[in-house]
C-alpha cells in the first residue's frame, strides 16, 4: 500500500470540516486537482461524482475509495479524508464512513492501482484495531492506526516500505485543521465574504495572496459555481459555504500553492 503511505508521508491526511458527502467527496478531488503535475484543467471532481452517482465506493467498516481513472499517465497519488463523526454515505454495512481514501489513477497504473485496493481491503478486514481508529478523536490518533493496519499486511510489505513507517513513526504530531503540512505545498486557510453586487472581501494571512484575490474578476463565480478558483499558481478550494440574507455568503477555503520548502499554513 504505497500510496496509501506516500498520503501520510507527505501529509494529505487531512480532517473533513463537515460530514456532508457531497462535500467531502469534492474537497479530496480539489486537492487532487491542485498537485501541481497534474495537466490543467483535469476534472477530478467531476469524474468521481459522476462515478459516484453510478457506483458505490463504500468498502464497509467505516471505509469507502472512491477513486477517478485519467487518461494520461502520472503516479498513482491517495489522499485521505477523516470525518470524526461519520459521513452518511450509504454504505451496504449501514455503518458511517470515517475515512475516505481517494485514489487518481493514471492509464500506466491501473494494475498498481487495483493491487492496492485488494490490499487494502484485506487490511481492513484483518486489522485488530479498527475499532479503536473509529473511536479516535485526533488525526494524529487516526495516523497511527493507519500505519499499523499498513504493517498488518506485513507479508507484503517489503524492506524500504517498513523503514518509511519507522521514521514516520518517530515524526512528532500532524498538525490539526486548518494548518496542514502538505510536503511541496503551500496552504493557507482563506475567508471569502460575497455579497451580489458588490466586490467580495477577502480574509487571510498572506498580504500578497490578499492582493491577488482581490485583483481577480471571477473570484467569486468560481468559488460558487465550481468550489475552486485557480490564478497564478494559487488553487483556492472551497471547504464550507455558510448563506445569509441579502444574497450574502461566507465561504471557508483553502488556498494552495506549490513551494519547495514544506511549510505549514499559518
Amino acid at each position: 500500500m504505497d500510496s496509501l503511505l506516500d498520503a501520510l508521508q507527505e501529509g494529505r491526511l487531512i480532517e473533513f470540516p463537515d460530514n456532508n458527502k457531497e462535500h467531502s467527496l469534492r474537497f479530496l478531488a480539489h486537492i487532487l486537482e491542485a498537485i501541481p503535475s497534474l495537466p490543467a484543467g483535469t476534472d477530478v471532481a467531476g469524474v468521481i461524482m459522476s462515478k459516484e452517482g453510478s457506483t458505490k465506493t463504500a468498502l464497509g467498516k467505516g471505509w469507502a475509495c472512491p477513486d477517478a481513472r485519467v487518461a494520461f499517465n502520472e503516479d498513482l497519488i491517495c489522499v485521505v479524508g477523516w470525518s470524526p463523526t461519520g459521513i452518511d454515505y450509504g454504505a451496504p454495512d449501514g455503518i458511517p464512513v470515517k475515512i475516505i481514501a481517494m485514489y487518481l489513477v493514471p492509464e500506466n497504473q491501473r494494475s498498481s492501482y487495483l493491487r492496492e485496493v485488494s490490499l487494502l481491503a484485506k487490511a481492513i478486514e484483518i486489522y485488530p484495531g479498527l475499532d479503536r481508529l473509529n473511536e479516535a478523536s485526533e488525526l494524529n490518533e487516526v495516523r497511527d492506526h493507519l500505519l499499523d493496519l499498513i504493517s498488518s499486511t506485513k507479508g507484503t510489505v517489503g524492506p524500504d516500505t517498513r523503514a518509511r513507517m519507522i521514521q514516520l513513526q518517530a515524526r512528532p504530531s500532524v498538525i490539526e485543521a486548518p494548518s496542514y503540512n502538505f510536503a511541496n505545498l503551500i496552504v493557507e486557510p482563506v475567508t471569502i465574504i460575497t455579497c451580489a453586487g458588490a466586490k467580495p472581501v477577502v480574509l487571510a494571512h498572506d498580504r500578497e495572496l490578499v492582493d491577488l484575490l482581490d485583483s481577480s474578476t471571477d473570484l467569486a463565480e468560481g468559488i460558487a459555481t465550481q468550489g475552486k478558483f485557480q490564478n497564478n499558481g494559487w488553487c483556492i478550494v472551497k471547504s464550507r459555504e455558510t448563506s445569509f440574507q441579502a444574497d450574502r455568503a461566507l465561504f471557508d477555503c483553502l488556498a494552495i500553492k506549490e513551494t519547495g520548502i514544506v511549510q505549514v499554513g499559518k
